[in-house]
C-alpha cells in the first residue's frame, strides 16, 4: 500500500462510512441515533452530536461537552448475472465490493453565556468505497471507486427565548474521488487496458437549525443543510492500452484529457420531534428530504469502438425520510434506544449503477446509553440496513467489437453497523 493510499485510508477510517440507502447521506456517525435509526435526529439534542444535527440544540447543553463515536460498517452486497449478460464478459460476479469500513466522529460543545453555546464537529456522513474484482463481469463500467465527503463544522446557537433556540455551522468539506475502470483493448488475447481518475478538493455550505421546546419534555427540530458543490476535475490516466486504441483515444482528444466530475452534495431538510410520555418512556420520529435530483453522479467507462466521451450523466430522484423510535429508562444509569427508519430510493430501481449498489431501504436499530455519573456517559449501538433486491440493466456494444457489453442480473446490499460512543462533560 503507497503513503498516498495509507493516508487516504486512515483519514476516511476516522471520519467516513460507506454507501447507505437513501442516496450516499449517512445518519451513522457512531453516535446514539444508530440505536434509534435517526428517529428524533434533529429534536433529541441530547448530546454534542446535536453539532451535526442541530445547532441549534447545542443552547441544551449546559458547560462542556465533548462526544467521541467510533463504528464499523458491514457492507454485504453481490451482484448475479442472468443470461442476458454478455458471455464474452466471462463469469466472475465480483465478489462483495463493500465489506468492512470504519467511521465515527467527534463534537465538542462550549456553553459561552446563558443564552449562546458554539461548538465544532470534525466527521463524514457522505459517501462511497467499493472495490469488485478486477476482472468481474461488470469491469468495464466500474472497477474501483472511492467517494468520501470528509467535513469541519464550526458552529454557533443562540436560545432567543426559554422556549425557542436558532443555530447555525459553517460546513467545510473535503472531498475526496477515486475511480478505476477496465478498458477493452479489443484484440484477441490483450489483456485490458485501464483508466484512472483522481482529485480532492475543498466545498462549502451552511447548515440551519431551529429547535421550539413548547413545554417541558416536548421538543421540535428543524435542520436545513445547503448544497456542498464538489467540483472534481482529473485528468484521465491511462494504462496498458492496445496501439490502436491509444492513437484513436488520441486523435479523439481523450488521452490524457481534463474530465469534469463536478457533484454535489445535496441539499436537505429533517423536520423531528421529541415526546417524554412519563418518566421512563420517550417517543421519537423524523420526516426528512433530500435532494438527489442535483446530485451530479456520472458513471466513467470508455467504449472502444466508438470512444466519444469518457463520462455518462446519472439521473437521480429527491428521495424522503421517515423514522420512528422510543426510548426507555430502565434503571437509573440505563437508557434503551429503538427504532425503524424508510428511505426511498434514489434510482430507478430496474436499472441501478453498479458504481452506486444501493437504493430504498428499511432501518432497525437498537442501542443503550449507561450514565455512569454526571461527568460521563458511554454507549452502544448496531443498526441493521435491509436494501432488497435492485436490478442492472446496462446495454452497450459487444465486447468482442470493443464495446462494455451488456450487463444483465441483479444487486442484492444489506448492511450492518456496530457503534460506540463516549461523553464527557465539564461544568
Amino acid at each position: 500500500m503507497s503513503f498516498q493510499r495509507g493516508l487516504l485510508f486512515a483519514v476516511s477510517a476516522v471520519f467516513s462510512g460507506s454507501a447507505a440507502a437513501g442516496g450516499l447521506l449517512l445518519y451513522e456517525v457512531g453516535t446514539a441515533d444508530v440505536g434509534l435509526a435517526s428517529a428524533g435526529y434533529t429534536a433529541r439534542a441530547q448530546d454534542a452530536s446535536t453539532v451535526l444535527t442541530n445547532p441549534a440544540g447545542m443552547t441544551r447543553l449546559p458547560g462542556k461537552q465533548l462526544l467521541l463515536g467510533a463504528q464499523v460498517l458491514y457492507g454485504d452486497s453481490s451482484f448475479s448475472a442472468n443470461s442476458g449478460t454478455s458471455p464474452e464478459l466471462g463469469r466472475d460476479d465480483g465478489g462483495n465490493p463493500i465489506g468492512w469500513f470504519p467511521g465515527g466522529g467527534m463534537f465538542y460543545t462550549q456553553q459561552l453565556s446563558p443564552t449562546v453555546t458554539a461548538g465544532f464537529a470534525a466527521t463524514g456522513n457522505f459517501g462511497l468505497s467499493e472495490s469488485y474484482d478486477s476482472n468481474w463481469v461488470g469491469r468495464y463500467y466500474l472497477q474501483e471507486s472511492t467517494l468520501l465527503g470528509l467535513s469541519l463544522l464550526p458552529s454557533i446557537a443562540w436560545q432567543v427565548s426559554p422556549e425557542f433556540s436558532l443555530g447555525a455551522s459553517l460546513n467545510a468539506t473535503y472531498g475526496i474521488f477515486r475511480d478505476q475502470v477496465a478498458v477493452n483493448n479489443v484484440l484477441p488475447g490483450a489483456a485490458d487496458g485501464q483508466l484512472k481518475l483522481s482529485d480532492n478538493v475543498w466545498g462549502f455550505g451552511v447548515n440551519i437549525g431551529a429547535l421550539y421546546q413548547p413545554q417541558s419534555g416536548t421538543r421540535i427540530g428543524l435542520t436545513y443543510t445547503s448544497q456542498v458543490d464538489l467540483d472534481f476535475s482529473a485528468n484521465a490516466d491511462f494504462s496498458r492500452l492496445a496501439p490502436g486504441l491509444e492513437l484513436l483515444l488520441g486523435q479523439r482528444g481523450l488521452l490524457g484529457s481534463s474530465i469534469d466530475l463536478g457533484m454535489s452534495i445535496p441539499q436537505t431538510l429533517n423536520l423531528s420531534f421529541f415526546q417524554q410520555m412519563d418518566q421512563r418512556w420517550a417517543l421519537l420520529g423524523s420526516l426528512g428530504w433530500q435532494n438527489w435530483a442535483q446530485f451530479g453522479k456520472v458513471d466513467v467507462s470508455v467504449d472502444s469502438n466508438d470512444p466519444k466521451s469518457l463520462t455518462t450523466s446519472l439521473d437521480f430522484k429527491d428521495t424522503w425520510h421517515a423514522a420512528l423510535g422510543a426510548q426507555v429508562k430502565v434503571s437509573d444509569p440505563w437508557t434503551l434506544n429503538f427504532g425503524m427508519a424508510y428511505d426511498s430510493g434514489f434510482q430507478d430501481n430496474s436499472n441501478v449503477t453498479p458504481a452506486l449498489p444501493a437504493n430504498a431501504a428499511w432501518r432497525f436499530g437498537i442501542g443503550a446509553q449507561n450514565q455512569v455519573n454526571p461527568g460521563f456517559e458511554w454507549g452502544i449501538a448496531a443498526e441493521y440496513i435491509y436494501g432488497g433486491s435492485m436490478d442492472v440493466n446496462k446495454l452497450a456494444n459487444s465486447p468482442a467489437v470493443g464495446g462494455r457489453g451488456d450487463l444483465i442480473g441483479s444487486i442484492d446490499t444489506d448492511m450492518f453497523f456496530l457503534a460506540a460512543n463516549f461523553i464527557w462533560k465539564f461544568q
